[in-house]
């Protein structure tokens, strides 16, 4: 993709590789578009607010440009944001989270209660959530578990013991090593355990912002 700047730099500067300023330029593509969107405004709107036309907002937002910092104050202005604002997530993809053993963080689910454990298996940082990591502890067998319904898919891993699992009007065993993969949209959830304690790791996976 070929980058083209508002302006030339001067020919003695030392600027950034074409790779890291385009990098640059998507980013603060993405987030002036999420920005905008999430004001409601139309790009007419936007561009209008920030002192822009529409084609040079609408290359901003599709990174085939490098914005001046007066531009780039321009579209802050416009977003009611802080200037800062429109690099949010250019640091945060390069985020490689470790959890080791045995320390990863219960969180209180909505399905939480006896013979329930859920452990967050980190989350990368940025504005939009990607994936959702969970190890999920069954030991209960008289417990009535809820059925869940989120955007995305899921997999599931399990590690220990045996459950049947319903989705939608479908009821499945699922047994250690087994995996299971599936629409989030559709009613699922453990409809009975067989051989406790049940312990599986939970992936889902969430549908990209829109571009």
């Amino acid at each position: 993709m070929e980058l083209v700047p508002e302006s030339e730099p001067d020919a003695g500067s030392d600027g950034p590789s074409s790779g890291s300023v385009e990098q640059v330029c998507e980013v603060v593509g993405e987030r002036v578009r999420a920005i905008r969107r999430d004001l409601g405004l139309t790009m007419a709107q936007f561009a209008e607010a920030a002192g822009l036309s529409i084609g040079m907002l609408s290359k901003i937002e599709h990174g085939r440009t490098a914005p001046s910092i007066a531009t780039l104050s321009g579209l802050a202005r416009a977003g009611n944001v802080p200037i800062t604002a429109l690099f949010r997530g250019l640091d945060e993809e390069h985020d490689a989270i470790i959890v080791r053993a045995g320390e990863g963080t219960e969180i209180i689910h909505s399905g939480s209660g006896r013979g329930r454990s859920y452990q967050s298996l980190g989350a990368l940082r940025g504005p939009d959530r990607q994936i959702e990591p969970l190890l999920i502890t069954l030991s209960s067998t008289d417990e009535v578990f809820p059925l869940y319904q989120h955007p995305g898919v899921e997999l599931l891993y399990m590690l220990e013991g045996s459950m049947e699992y319903g989705y939608g009007s479908n009821r499945y065993l699922l047994e250690a090593g087994d995996t299971m993969q599936f629409q989030g949209e559709v009613a699922h959830g453990p409809t009975a355990l067989v051989d406790i304690p049940v312990r599986f790791l939970s992936l889902k996976v969430y549908p990209s912002a829109a571009r």
